[in-house]
């Protein structure tokens, strides 16, 4: 490996393939990471890689294939990772997706499925990681939340069910890394036009006698609304970006349009206002 290759900070970015993941990978190159960036189909790699040879840093970008949801694959990425760099330096854990439905009609199946990937496979690929960070006494873990992990909407109770755990491991793990030098920080994103919704939003019945059907439709006609009104994901690109270059991050960072505003009137406001504000949209 070029020896100056090496002497670069080294992050370490899972769901590169699209969204969040695939934009950062190209901001961190850019601002002078070695980049290692993984994803579950490798055969996605191509159009990252032709980006970052138009942005000049194909050499500072590695892809590798990683699912998050086995176990294996985690152990032996991150042992050839370290052998291969010498160290990582930021850990950002992103990839994930958005499961969409009413509980009732969400199979448990997919339920479990939105929890090994969002939760267990990111609680998997940080305890690969923190050994190396606590010997070392430094490093940088970012976990992608979301306004769904501070304030949770009806039609997506997987998916807010799996960042209110995000939030809550990430705390956790906050206090026990911080006297070896390691920070674990959050970024909670509201909504942005990324490709997270694509698998998910399938779960919505378009079952006619379904007693959640008007339901559907409107959350349905909310998402596409999002989808084309959301605000530019660079932001939080930007904002991953800053934490990662940041040696004293704070835990918390809320971006997005109206999200700050979100989470301080829930914390103050009484919980039937907000539920007669929310259940009004629907």
């Amino acid at each position: 490996m070029n020896p100056t290759k090496r002497n670069k900070p080294v992050v370490f970015i899972t769901g590169a393939s699209g969204g969040f993941g695939f934009l950062t990978s190209l901001a961190l190159a850019r601002s002078g990471y070695s980049v290692v960036a993984t994803m579950r189909n490798l055969a996605k790699k191509e159009v990252l890689l032709e980006l970052a040879r138009e942005k000049e840093v194909e050499s500072y970008i590695n892809c590798i294939q990683l699912d998050v949801t086995k176990q294996e694959e985690v152990d032996t990425v991150f042992s050839k990772v370290i052998h291969q760099f010498g160290s990582i330096d930021v850990l950002i854990n992103n990839a994930g997706y958005a499961a969409g439905g009413f509980t009732e009609e969400i199979s448990l199946e997919a339920w479990r499925q939105q929890f090994e990937t969002n939760f267990f496979g990111l609680v998997a690929v940080t305890k690969a990681v923190l050994p190396h960070m606590r010997q070392r006494q430094h490093g940088t873990i970012i976990n992608l939340s979301s306004i769904s992990g501070r304030m949770a909407l009806p039609g997506l109770g997987p998916y807010s069910a799996s960042k209110h755990a995000v939030e809550g491991f990430s705390e956790s793990l906050r206090l026990e890394m911080m006297p070896f030098g390691v920070h674990v920080v959050l970024i909670e994103p509201g909504s942005y036009q990324t490709d997270i919704w694509a698998k998910g939003m399938n779960d919505f019945t378009s079952d006619p006698a379904s007693p959640y059907k008007d339901k559907n439709k409107r959350l349905l006609k909310i998402v596409n609304h999002i989808a084309k009104t959301a605000g530019d994901p660079e932001e939080v690109v930007q904002q991953i970006v800053n934490v990662a270059r940041d040696d004293y991050p704070d835990l918390r960072y809320p971006v997005g349009k109206g999200v700050k505003k979100q989470i301080r009137l829930k914390n103050i406001l009484p919980w039937k206002w907000v539920e007669r504000v929310i259940l009004k949209r629907l």
